[in-house]
C-alpha cells in the first residue's frame, strides 16, 4: 500500500491493503493489541497475515531496544500472501520501539507515538543522545504525537484500579485509536475483554475506558484536519465458516484429526522448547476429543513416550525445535528399526545450538534428511502456510500410518506464530486414513509385509499368538529376534530404504506453482517463503519477466517427476532462510543444478528481495 493513498482526503479511494505495525515494551500488551486489531480486520471482511515479533531476551530491561516487543499485521481486499515489506503505520510506545522499527517502515509512512514515553530517562535507555521528535529524524514521516499514557490515567481515572493498572491499559487506549484510524469497529474487541475478565470486571471496565477513549480521542483531537480515517474495501473469500489460525494452532488440530481420521486416539508427548511449545499448549485443551498429552523431563523422554504410544496402538506425535531434534535422534532410529508411526514436528528456529530462539530460519532440512546415525531414512514434509499447518500434518500422519514410519513435518517460527484466516474443514469430508493394510492375516508372523508399501502390521502388545520382540537392535526378518546375521542386516536396511522410497509412488506429482514449463527462470522454494515468493513471481510475471514459481511439500523423497519439471527450465533459484541447504539435498538427487539465494537474518524474505533476484538474472520480454 501506499502511504500517500490514506489519511489524507475523506474522498480518497480506498487502498487494496494495508500494513500496521505495534511496537512496545514487552510488558506492554503488544501482541494482545495486535491480535486484536487482527480480529477486528477479519471480522471486517479482511484477508490479513499476521506475524507476532518477539524478544529473544526474557525479562530485558524495561525501555531497552533488546525488550522491544512487535507485532505486524498486513489487512486488505486482495488475498494476502505476506505480512509486507514495510508498514504503512507504526504504533510505537517508547523511544527504543521507533528506534528498533524504524527501519521497517515505508517512506512516508504514518508514526504515532506515546511523547509520555520520550524522557530523558527512556531516551538514554534507548540509545538517544537527543529526541528523534525533536532532531528532525522523523522529518520523512508524518508523526502524531499523543500523551497516551497520561490520556490513559484520565480515562480511568473515576474507576478502582490502581495506578499500575491504570497504566497497564494503555495499549487498548493505542488500540482504540487505531480503530479510529481504519474504521473499524470495537465491538469484538469489547466483547473479548469482558470474557477475559470476567472474574475482575474493574479491569474490563478500564480497558474498554481507554479503547473507547483512544478511539474518541481520533474522533475529535486537534490532528484530525491533518488526517482523516482510512477505508481498506473488504475481500472476496470463498463461502464458509473461518477463523484466524497460527501454524501452531493448525498443526495441533490437525494432529487430532489425523487421530480421528485412522480410528486411533492421540498420544502427544512434548517437552517445552520455543517455538515449538504453543502445540502442546493446543493440544492440551482438546481431552474432551481423546487427546493425551504428557509434558517429558527431557526431549529423549519425550520421543520415547511418542514411540511408546504408538507401540501401545495410539498415533505417537511430539513437537520440538533444532535443539530438541538433536536430543531426539537415537531415538528416532529407533522408531525406524522398531518401524513404528510416529508424527514428528520440528518448528525451526535461528542459529546452531539455543541460537536466537524467538527467530525464524529454515536450517534444519539436513538434520530432517540426514540427521541420524546408520543408514535411517525417514520422510520428510514442509508446511508453507500457518493454515497449511493442518493439512501438512494430517498428510504426515497418513505416511506414518500407511508405511509404519516415522515423518517429519517441518515448519518454522515464522509459521507457527504467524496468523491468517483459515476456513475450517468438514470433518466428513477429509479422506480417511487407512489402517486396515496394518492389521495381521497370519497368525504366525506378527511382521508380516504388506506387497506394496512394504509396511509391516501394526500389532499392538496383548495380541493372542502374535507375541514378538522389539527394540533398536537389528532383528531376524520373519520372527523379530535378535540378530547379527551379516545377510539378514542387508536385507533389512534395503527393506528400510525401499519402503521409504516406495512412499514416491503414493506422492502427487509436482505442479507449478505459477509460470509454464521451459520458462527461464524458475524460483524453487519450500515452506515459509512461499508467500512472499508467490507474490515476487506474480509481481514480476506481470512486468513481462519469464519467470516460474514451484513449490516443494515432499522434501525427502521427492515426487517422481521433480527433477524432469525442474529440468524444462533454464535456471534454477532456490531462496531458502538458510546457507543453501535445499540446494545440496537437490544435488544429492540428481535434479538440475540451482544457485541458492541463502538468507539466515532471522527474518523472513521480503517480496522486494525476490524481485531484485529475479530482475538482476533475467530481461523483460516484450
Amino acid at each position: 500500500m501506499s502511504s500517500e493513498l490514506c489519511f489524507t482526503e475523506l474522498d480518497a479511494e480506498a487502498p487494496d491493503s494495508a500494513v500496521v505495525r505495534f511496537a512496545g515494551d514487552s510488558g506492554d500488551g503488544i501482541q494482545v493489541l495486535g491480535s486484536q486489531f487482527g480480529l477486528a480486520n477479519a471480522m471486517a471482511g479482511n484477508d490479513i497475515a499476521t506475524f507476532p515479533d518477539y524478544p529473544s531476551e526474557v525479562r530485558a530491561p524495561a525501555g531497552s531496544t533488546y525488550g522491544v516487543s512487535a507485532f505486524q499485521i498486513q489487512f486488505g481486499g486482495r488475498n494476502i500472501r505476506t505480512i509486507g515489506d514495510a508498514a504503512d503505520v507504526l504504533i510505537a510506545l517508547n523511544p527504543a520501539a521507533l528506534k528498533v522499527n524504524l527501519d521497517e517502515l515505508n517512506p512516508g509512512s504514518l508514526i504515532v507515538v506515546d511523547e509520555d514515553a520520550f524522557t530523558t530517562r527512556f531516551l538514554q535507555k534507548a540509545g538517544y543522545e537527543e529526541s528523534p521528535l525533536e532532531s528532525g529524524e522523523l522529518d520523512g514521516y508524518r508523526v502524531i504525537r499523543i500523551g497516551i499514557s497520561k490520556l490513559t490515567l484520565a480515562a480511568v481515572s473515576d474507576l478502582e484500579v490502581t495506578k499500575k493498572e491504570a497504566q497497564r491499559c494503555k495499549n487498548f487506549w493505542a488500540l482504540g485509536f487505531t480503530f479510529w484510524l481504519f474504521n473499524r469497529n470495537r465491538g469484538a474487541t469489547i466483547s473479548w475483554l469482558q470474557k477475559k475478565f470476567a472474574a475482575k470486571p474493574h479491569i474490563a471496565e478500564a480497558n474498554i475506558a481507554a479503547l473507547n477513549a483512544g478511539h474518541a480521542y481520533g474522533e475529535t483531537m486537534e490532528a484530525s484536519h491533518e488526517i482523516n480515517p482510512c477505508n481498506i474495501r473488504s475481500a472476496e473469500m470463498e463461502p464458509g465458516t473461518y477463523r484466524m489460525v497460527t501454524g501452531s494452532q493448525a498443526a495441533a488440530w490437525g494432529l487430532a484429526a489425523a487421530a480421528e481420521l485412522c480410528g486411533r486416539r492421540l498420544g502427544f508427548c512434548s517437552y517445552p522448547i520455543t517455538p515449538a511449545t504453543p502445540i502442546l499448549h493446543h493440544l492440551a485443551t482438546l481431552k474432551d476429543l481423546g487427546v493425551v498429552t504428557f509434558q517429558a523431563e527431557d526431549e529423549i523422554a519425550a520421543m520415547c513416550s511418542a514411540i511408546g504410544c504408538s507401540y501401545g496402538g495410539a498415533l505417537g506425535a511430539t513437537a520440538t525445535s533444532g535443539p530438541g531434534m538433536a536430543l531426539k535422534t537415537e531415538a528416532i532410529g529407533l522408531a525406524v528399526m522398531a518401524e513404528l508411526p510416529v508424527v514428528i514436528i520440528n518448528s525451526q528456529r535461528a542459529g546452531p545450538s539455543t541460537g536466537l530462539p524467538t527467530k525464524t530460519e529454515q536450517s534444519d532440512l539436513y538434520q530432517a534428511v540426514y540427521g541420524r546415525n546408520g543408514d535411517t531414512p525417514v520422510p520428510v514434509i514442509a508446511a508453507r502456510s500457518p493454515s497449511d499447518c493442518f493439512d501438512a500434518t494430517v498428510e504426515a500422519a497418513r505416511i506414518a500410518v500407511t508405511y509404519m514410519t516415522p515423518v517429519i513435518m517441518l515448519m518454522d517460527g515464522f509459521l507457527g506464530n504467524a496468523a491468517e484466516p483459515w476456513q475450517i474443514p468438514d470433518m466428513d469430508k477429509l479422506k480417511p486414513i487407512d489402517t486396515a493394510h496394518n492389521v495381521p492375516r497370519d497368525e504366525e508372523r506378527p511382521f508380516h509385509r504388506n506387497s506394496k508399501t512394504l509396511a509391516r502390521d501394526w500389532v499392538s502388545p496383548g495380541r493372542p499368538g502374535l507375541e514378538h520382540r522389539i527394540g533398536g537392535l537389528e532383528r531376524d526378518i520373519l520372527s523379530g529376534n535378535v540378530s547379527y546375521d551379516p545377510e539378514n542386516h542387508q536385507r533389512m536396511s534395503q527393506i528400510r530404504f525401499d519402503k521409504v522410497h516406495n512412499l514416491t509412488k503414493d506422492l502427487p506429482p509436482l505442479n507449478v506453482e505459477q509460470g509454464e514449463l521451459w520458462d527461464e527462470l524458475a524460483v524453487v522454494g519450500w515452506g515459509s517463503t512461499y508467500g512472499p515468493i508467490s507474490r515476487a513471481v506474480m509481481n514480476m510475471r506481470a512486468k513481462g519477466y519469464s519467470v516460474a514459481h514451484v513449490h516443494l511439500r515432499y522434501m525427502y523423497p521427492f515426487p517422481k517427476n521433480q527433477c524432469k519439471v525442474l529440468s524444462t527450465f533454464d535456471r534454477l533459484l532456490v531462496p531458502e532462510m538458510n546457507m543453501g541447504q535445499l540446494v545440496s539435498v537437490m544435488r544429492d538427487a540428481d535434479c538440475p543444478p540451482a544457485e541458492g539465494m541463502p538468507k539466515v537474518t532471522g527474518r523472513p524474505f521480503t517480496i522486494a528481495e525476490i524481485e531484485a533476484a529475479i530482475a538482476a538474472r533475467l530481461e523483460v520480454k516484450s
